[in-house]
């Protein structure tokens, strides 16, 4: 048996997204900007959807873009704010702009790009479960920055950040609050009329939708500059005929998890607590990394003393289990996390692995992944057996 533990990269696409997809690739091909009734027709769909992931987030239609997938709709929220603060105020360029230490690598290298154009970076630190004190945005808010960037929920250990805690302080300051919701969307209750949010980013294919396609939810009010530029669409913030198949898609599976989270997230947390229990249980040294509570219910993140870290993650694949040694956006190497050093987690000499569950997960398959931990342990720690790094 193969068993995918990294949902957290990217999720299966579900066969009823695919199959609404499946017109727009064919009869309804039309280019929503066009004028005749094939442009319409696709017009309609498009933002048809946009309705639908607006629904799903607790927005108005309005206020969603579609975008090429989080990591654009993080870099439209971050630097297009700092742009747009420059250009309403020619004298500010030094203006700061805020994020945590535990952002995903799209809204830290966006910040720091923003950096590199004039701006004030403050980045603020965290616990050692990796969360955010609001007492330190407080601080930072004195600043008057441009924009605060905190995820919603960390995408390599799980924590949950206390976003509307956060967004309301920012709304008190008058200062646009963004929160990447890539990760926590589809798991947590993320609904922006709730949390108070000026900017949220989230993404389709961490929810059973088609890769390729995000949406920034940006209140009307507030105001950022496009990255790139063509014509008119999408309020002009992202340029490009748009995809509508994608877009459908993204809908169709938004609406999904939605309907689905709770019972999902109750269902995944107790196997991520079995998974959590069966690697002890193979690994009694093993250190979880993230907070007992106030974590995403289907990310668990491990350190093993005394264990290479590549030798584990080849170890697991060649034992059928998909894991990561932190986020996939490392392009398949294996670098310390700078959300463990964020933390003070970071270990010499250990192995640091994220097993991330989603909606295919099974009981069967947490078994399997268990036994073959354990296997690979067993090898990785005596002497002349598996070949770690030099594999």
């Amino acid at each position: 048996m193969y068993v995918y533990l990294d949902h957290a990269a990217t999720t299966p696409m579900r066969p009823e997204v695919r199959e609404a997809m499946a017109p727009y690739f064919d009869e309804r091909f039309g280019n929503p900007s066009s004028m005749h009734r094939w442009g319409r027709q696709a017009r309609n769909a498009l933002e048809q959807a946009r309705e639908r992931v607006a629904g799903a987030l607790g927005a108005a239609r309005r206020d969603v873009v579609f975008t090429g997938g989080g990591t654009e709709a993080d870099n439209i929220a971050v630097l297009g704010r700092w742009r747009s603060s420059c250009a309403a105020a020619p004298g500010s360029r030094g203006a700061a702009v805020v994020c945590t230490a535990v952002e995903h690598k799209a809204v830290g290298a966006a910040a720091q790009s923003a950096a590199d154009e004039g701006a004030q970076l403050i980045i603020l630190g965290v616990d050692e479960y990796g969360r955010v004190d609001p007492s330190a945005v407080e601080e930072a808010l004195r600043e008057r920055p441009c924009v605060v960037s905190v995820i919603w929920a960390n995408n390599e250990v799980g924590t949950i950040q206390p976003v509307a805690e956060i967004a309301a302080l920012c709304r008190a300051a008058g200062v646009a609050f963004h929160s990447d919701a890539v990760q926590a969307f589809g798991k947590l209750r993320v609904r922006v009329d709730e949390a108070g949010c000026d900017m949220v980013s989230i993404s389709a294919h961490k929810v059973g939708g088609p890769k390729g396609i995000g949406a920034l939810c940006i209140r009307e009010s507030t105001h950022v500059l496009p990255l790139v530029h063509g014509g008119g669409q999408e309020r002009e913030l992202r340029p490009g005929t748009e995809n509508v198949a994608a877009a459908v898609g993204f809908a169709t599976a938004a609406e999904l998890a939605v309907a689905e989270r709770e019972e999902e997230a109750a269902r995944l947390a107790a196997l991520r607590d079995l998974l959590e229990a069966g690697l002890r249980a193979a690994a009694p040294d093993l250190i979880v990394n993230g907070p007992p509570d106030g974590r995403l219910p289907n990310i668990l993140n491990v350190t093993l003393p005394d264990t290479d870290q590549e030798g584990l993650l080849i170890g697991l694949d060649l034992e059928g289990v998909a894991a990561s040694g932190a986020s996939a956006c490392a392009s398949g190497t294996v670098k310390p996390s700078h959300v463990l050093a964020a933390m003070g987690a970071l270990r010499p000499g250990a192995a640091s692995v994220r097993l991330s569950l989603g909606r295919t997960s099974t009981a069967a398959e947490i078994d399997t992944a268990i036994a073959a931990f354990g296997r690979v342990v067993d090898q990785l720690r005596t002497p002349a057996s598996y070949p770690a790094s030099s594999v």
